[in-house]
């Protein structure tokens, strides 16, 4: 396989904590404004006089380009130089954020938002890719926890956020409070991201790009319609488009003496695991945020800041288990704990499938909590096997992968999550219609959701069955420095 090897930047040999906490910083504020905005739909559409459904184009168009965007950023970072492109990402995401606040029309809003997107999806990559350079493989696991982090709070956050500022704001301030913070980001960049120049001689694979952007944005386009309420043959055709799209790409690539990604990192099997079980993983519990608001809402009747605050205790498994995930993986290792996280993930959305409006809040909350601990055991886990055994020529390129897989697996669990709702609700509405007709009392109204919460259990089983195929001492040489099996140790002698 063909494969551009990029520049490699300079040999990684330590590694800055505040950098990588101000990347973790932009990520959060990137991954919060992709969902921020669903609690102040209403008040957006009421200023603007348009219906509430139209509003949803504006969170659409951010998350497509967020994830369109991604790949060209891994290519800028490589030509440009890292630290320009982040600042300039920085400022591009700071400054659409004051056109959003401004806006004084859905399509004024709308195009801000593609511009924060663009801002948004060169955060993403390049940002990770900065600590990614600076760090050894033997800190990989520290480094890799301060940017696990947004991607588990931001959703869990973004209704209590917007909720908040909406209600006792306005919904301007969602934008208005990334002012200080993006120019607080965009001066700590200047100090912080090392300065090292780009490859002015790069060339950029424009039919690799085309066909990788076109793939990924109609495959974002079918899920999104195949979440929502009148999904069909469009939503079909867009994911049917996207997948095609996306196989020639990777046949193009592999043929290309310059391609746009590296595929040869998928030769790591460690690195595969993000496409496979890592991809589950995050799909399903992807859906979970998207579920429990509905199910306390709908099927147990509880007002929206209710659902919002017990849905927050998913946050609160998330921040306390932190400390221990680095010590759980260096202690047993990549494979236990992934196998782990997914049974355990597993067992607490049977638990969520059990609740009903009667049952005692603590024990809801503790269930929740549980679930934001497993979740955030696994999502630590996985953002670092993947770069164990990737090779810094190939750290762009993968980089960038991994993130345009994140951004779909976000999509299509949300998708899986609706259409799983649609299901489960058409088959409650003929068993209550059946119970009616026989005299008996209408359906459960928390039933679909139930349901929804069994079928993603068992999906998750998947990203099981995923991690037990994997090598018993996977990603030795992150989780267990100095401690390499000897096989290993004279394969790197080899190399």
């Amino acid at each position: 396989m063909k494969g551009s090897s990029g520049s490699a930047g300079p040999a990684a040999d330590s590694w800055s904590p505040r950098l990588a906490l101000l990347v973790a910083a932009t990520f959060f504020m990137e991954f919060l404004d992709g969902t921020v905005l669903t609690t102040a739909i209403p008040s957006i559409a009421a200023d603007f006089s348009v219906p509430a459904a139209d509003v949803n184009i504006t969170m659409t168009a951010y998350l497509m380009t967020v994830a369109m965007g991604i790949p060209l950023s891994s290519w800028l970072a490589e030509r440009l130089g890292a630290r320009r492109v982040f600042c300039l990402a920085i400022a591009i995401f700071t400054a659409a954020s004051l056109l959003c606040a401004l806006s004084q029309d859905l399509t004024m809003l709308t195009l801000s938002r593609v511009l924060q997107g663009a801002g948004g999806a060169m955060m993403v990559p390049v940002g990770t890719l900065v600590v990614l350079r600076g760090t050894p493989k033997k800190d990989l696991l520290r480094a890799t926890a301060f940017l696990v982090w947004p991607g588990l709070l931001a959703p869990v956050l973004a209704p209590l956020v917007g909720g908040a500022l909406t209600t006792y704001l306005s919904w301007h301030w969602i934008f208005l409070v990334n002012l200080p913070l993006g120019l607080a980001a965009f001066l700590a960049a200047l100090r912080l991201v090392p300065a090292v120049g780009g490859d002015r001689t790069r060339r950029l694979d424009w039919l690799g790009l085309a066909l990788t952007t076109l793939g990924v944005g109609s495959l974002l386009v079918g899920l999104e319609l195949t979440g929502g309420r009148d999904a069909g043959l469009l939503a079909a055709a867009g994911i049917v488009a996207g997948l095609l799209f996306l196989a020639a790409a990777v046949t193009w690539m592999r043929r290309t003496s310059t391609p746009l990604f590296n595929l040869s990192v998928f030769g790591a099997r460690t690195f595969r695991a993000t496409a496979t079980g890592g991809f589950v993983y995050r799909l399903t519990i992807s859906a979970v945020p998207f579920l429990l608001p509905l199910m306390f809402q709908a099927g147990f009747g509880w007002d929206p800041l209710h659902a919002g605050a017990m849905v927050s205790a998913v946050f609160v498994g998330n921040i306390g288990i932190k400390p221990a995930t680095t010590p759980l993986i260096r202690r047993f290792g990549f494979k236990p704990v992934l196998v782990f996280a997914s049974l355990a993930s597993a067992a607490t959305f049977g638990l969520c499938a059990l609740l009903d409006a009667g049952t005692p809040e603590p024990l809801i909350v503790a269930v929740l909590v549980a679930s934001g601990a497993f979740r955030s055991i696994g999502f630590s886990a996985y953002a670092s096997v993947q770069y164990a055994d990737v090779v810094p020529a190939q750290l762009p390129s993968a980089n960038a992968v991994s993130a345009t897989l994140v951004q779909l697996s976000t999509a299509t669990g949300i998708a899986v999550g609706a259409l799983l709702l649609r299901v489960f609700e058409a088959g409650s509405h003929v068993l209550g219609s059946a119970a009616v007709a026989a005299g008996s009392a209408s359906g459960d109204p928390a039933a679909p959701y139930r349901a929804a919460f069994v079928a993603i259990a068992v999906l998750m089983l998947l990203s099981t069955l995923d991690s037990l195929a994997l090598p018993r001492n996977a990603g030795a040489e992150v989780s267990r420095p100095g401690r390499a099996p000897a096989a290993e140790r004279r394969r790197r002698r080899r190399a």
